[in-house]
């Protein structure tokens, strides 16, 4: 007796679901990208540059113009810095340091500042406004 199936079953897998997935995670990772700021105190004018950093850094050291020191938003006094980004930096080696200084804070102070990412070895990057180009 030859009995037939009657349902065959489709082994095919569809893709489209998994597409809308990815495009809904690739949407999602763009938009909170964007609404990730740094520590940088906003009342900050920086200096004018020509060329920007690529490489995206992971903690920030500010300076503001009555030379009170923010290391990732938090009020520190000068000598607090050092031992701060070290402890910062121990967590995670390829960390990159930003300086956020105002333009009328002396360069002696940024100088000092270097020092202290020069003897531990730290990444920094001097964050810069853009210049308006000229027409």
């Amino acid at each position: 007796m030859a009995l037939k199936r009657r349902s065959k079953v489709d082994s095919g897998f569809s893709m489209s679901s998994m597409t809308d997935i990815v495009f809904l995670l690739l949407i999602f990772f763009m938009i909170t990208s964007t609404l990730v700021t740094p520590y940088a105190n906003r009342d900050m004018t920086l200096p004018k540059s020509d060329h920007q950093a690529s490489a995206k850094p992971n903690t920030t050291v500010s300076v503001t113009k009555d030379l009170k020191y923010f290391v990732e938003g938090d009020e520190v006094t000068f000598r607090q810095i050092e031992p701060r980004l070290r402890s910062i930096i121990e967590e995670s080696p390829e960390t990159y340091v930003a300086l956020h200084v105002d333009e009328s804070v002396p360069f002696s102070v940024v100088g000092k500042i270097r020092d202290i990412a020069v003897r531990n070895r730290y990444k920094l990057i001097l964050a810069t406004s853009a210049k308006e180009k000229r027409k």
